[in-house]
């Protein structure tokens, strides 16, 4: 199995759109990402009536890595809800997972996001975001 196949099936796991209480939406987006030594981590979405509370199901699975081995930089990320990314049905970053990524590692520009599992095709995060504000004191 390839290591897309491979994240996106460890990531499908946790698929599972709930109310978690009266408050708090959560695992109805999933998210599996790879560290530069091919360990992987997983999140899930998490929403909550007090949106300082969100948590996308990238930004869990960074913090997932973080926590658990110190680890910033990201090698390779899928993001999806009930379906594999495909041409039409795609989970890039929001700006908020973008603007995390980038802080934590200025590598993670490198970071190749899924949008289309059946075909492998990818873009980088300096794809997406590419005039971050940060560059300007990283070259400094």
């Amino acid at each position: 199995m390839n290591i897309w196949n491979d994240m996106y099936e460890q990531a499908k796991t946790l698929y599972n759109p709930r109310n978690i209480s009266p408050f708090i939406y959560g695992g109805q987006v999933v998210c599996a990402i790879e560290s530069t030594d091919g360990q992987i981590y997983t999140g899930v979405c998490i929403e909550a009536s007090s949106g300082v509370l969100n948590i996308c199901a990238e930004r869990a699975a960074l913090m997932n890595m973080f926590i658990s081995s110190g680890k910033t930089q990201v090698k390779r990320v899928i993001t999806f809800r009930e379906e594999a990314p495909t041409k039409n049905i795609n989970c890039l970053p929001c700006g908020a997972c973008s603007e995390c990524f980038m802080q934590f590692n200025i590598a993670n520009r490198d970071t190749e996001f899924l949008i289309d599992l059946k075909n492998q095709t990818t873009v980088t995060l300096a794809e997406i975001y590419p005039h971050w504000w940060g560059n300007t004191l990283m070259t400094k």
